[in-house]
Parts: structure tokens; sequence; C-alpha cells
């Protein structure tokens, strides 16, 4: 009997051991990113790699990041992925065509969450900012410093399909309810410096009273305050951005003579995917769609959101 208890302990002492073993064994993730190439999508690439690098760290995770230009080599970085033994895959692509890989995925077993990407498929979890509600922000901004019956120009960027869709909708019903006697030209441009240089210095020469504009996205605003600057233009008292960039946070806390804010979407979002995934993998409840709320930089605040190791975005 006294040989039996003591095996009956032995025992559980053993299974409490590889329970505990199991429980400080780091979770396999395979992160699939863009290539960094420039901007907003070179951001997701540093901040999903900085970040996987803090929980290794911490000894949560062992991870495998690759990169790709296209969904057929992320198609092929997800079968590897799998074959490594990867339980999450924390993914961000920037194109279509993910549905069949993605869905492989989760049938077997895997963890998936997508960074700012509607994926048809399964089972699927997704990060996400809040497009709209940046334009709210922005319009609320834009007010506050220029008044209910100044001259916008506002920067739609067609090309970017649903993106400037939201900005634009959460900033036109915005006015519509506060400042109705707002005086809003729209000017299509690109979300690059170098198109908001270029359209904005045409804008300029087309426009000789502006008040403020509301530009949707940081890089196409640094092209425009570069354009400002050039003309030598004094009319000009606010300017909105999108996203998240380093540079454009500098000029906001440079700036003087023109109120400079950005409504975030930011790639720091991508770390909450780990965070979702982790939390899924250990059993908890989570939403099928995270949506982080945008949130305004601007000079009061902007400090907060300064990063000098990130020469990246």
């Amino acid at each position: 009997m006294k040989k039996l208890l003591a095996l009956i302990v032995a025992l559980a002492l053993c299974l409490g051991m590889v329970s505990a073993i199991a429980e400080s064994t780091p979770v396999k993730v395979g992160v699939l990113v863009p290539v960094m190439t420039h901007g907003w999508v070179s951001g997701i690439t540093y901040q999903a790699e900085a970040y996987a690098k803090e929980l290794e760290a911490a000894g949560k995770i062992e991870y495998k990041l690759t990169t790709s230009s296209n969904a057929e080599e992320m198609t092929a970085q997800i079968d590897e992925a799998i074959l490594w033994g990867a339980q999450v895959l924390v993914i961000a692509p920037q194109w279509t065509g993910m549905e069949v890989p993605v869905q492989n995925a989760i049938d077997q077993g895997l963890v998936v969450v997508a960074f700012d990407m509607d994926i048809d498929a399964d089972g699927v979890l997704k990060v996400t900012g809040d497009n709209k509600s940046m334009g709210v922000a922005g319009a609320k901004f834009i007010v506050e410093k220029v008044g209910p019956e100044a001259t916008v120009i506002a920067l739609p960027v067609p090309t970017s399909g649903s993106v400037s869709e939201l900005r634009m909708a959460g900033f036109n019903e915005t006015i519509a309810e506060i400042a109705p006697k707002l005086n809003v030209i729209e000017y299509a441009t690109k979300f690059t410096r170098e198109d908001g240089l270029k359209d904005f210095a045409d804008i300029l020469a087309a426009n000789p009273q502006i008040d403020a504009v509301y530009s949707l996205d940081d890089e196409t605003s640094i092209g425009v305050l570069q354009a400002i600057s050039d003309a030598g233009r004094t009319d000009i008292k606010a300017i909105t951005g999108g996203g998240g960039c380093q540079e454009y946070f500098q000029l906001i806390e440079e700036n003087k003579d023109i109120a400079v804010s950005s409504s975030l979407y930011s790639p720091l979002m991508i770390r909450d995917c780990f965070d979702v995934a982790l939390a899924k993998l250990a059993g908890e409840e989570v939403e099928a769609v995270t949506v982080i709320p945008s949130q305004i930089v601007d000079a009061s605040n902007v400090a907060d959101y300064l990063d000098p190791s990130n020469t990246i975005y």
C-alpha cells in the first residue's frame, strides 16, 4: 500500500513538472509581413519584429519572421511556417488572395490574426484601426483651430479605396454637424510626400486664401508643409495627417506657425495581433475583430509618441 501511495505521489509530481514545462514552453509564432519598402508598410514590419523580439526575450514566444512582396510569396511562407511547427500566425498581407492558405492554416489548428486586412476565412481574427474615426478627429481639430466658417482644402486619395472613403466620410459627416458653413474644397492626391508637394503647389497657386488642410496621411502632409514653406504662405493655420510617422511627429513638435496634428493609424497596432493571438491560444475569449480607436497627436502630446530608435517610419 505504501509503495502504491509513493507511486501515486511520484506520478503526480511528474505530471506537475510536465505541466509546468508545458506552460513555460514558448509559443511558436510565424510572423509574415511585407517587404520593407517605404512609409507605413515598412513601419508594420519594423514594429512586428520589434515586438516579437520583446516577447521572445521574455520567454513567451519563439518566432520566425519572413517578408514577402505578393500573395504567392506569403502563401509559400505560410506553408513553411506550418512545417516549422507554428502554433500562431501573425500576418499583414497587403494584397488579396490569401483566403485559401489562411483557411488551410486555421483548419490545421493554428491561430491566425490578420492585421488591417479582411480575409474571407472561417476563424481568422483581425486587428485594425478605425478609419472613420480619423476623419471625425480631423474635422474637430480643424474647426477648433480655424473656426466654423473657414476655407479648408481636403485631400482625398481615391486610389486607396475604402481607406479614403471612410476617412472622408468621418470628416464630412462631422463637418455637416458642427460646422455646416465651412467651405471645403476637395483635390485628389496620393499617400506620398512627393504627391503632397507637387499637388499642393498647384493648389496654392489656384487658391489665394486657405485656412486649413484636411490631409488623410502623414507623408502627404510632409509634402504639403514643404509646399507651403516653399511658397512662403502664412494664411494656413492648421493641417491634419494620419498614420504615425516619426518624421511628421518631429514637424508637429517643431512647427510654431501652423497647428499640426496626426490621427493615429499606427503600425504599432500590429503588436495587438500578438496579444490577441496569445490570448486566444490560452483559451481566453477574444473578439473576431479588434478595432483600435484613433487618437489625435498634436503639440500637446507628441513627446509621448517620439521614438528616436525608429528611423523606419
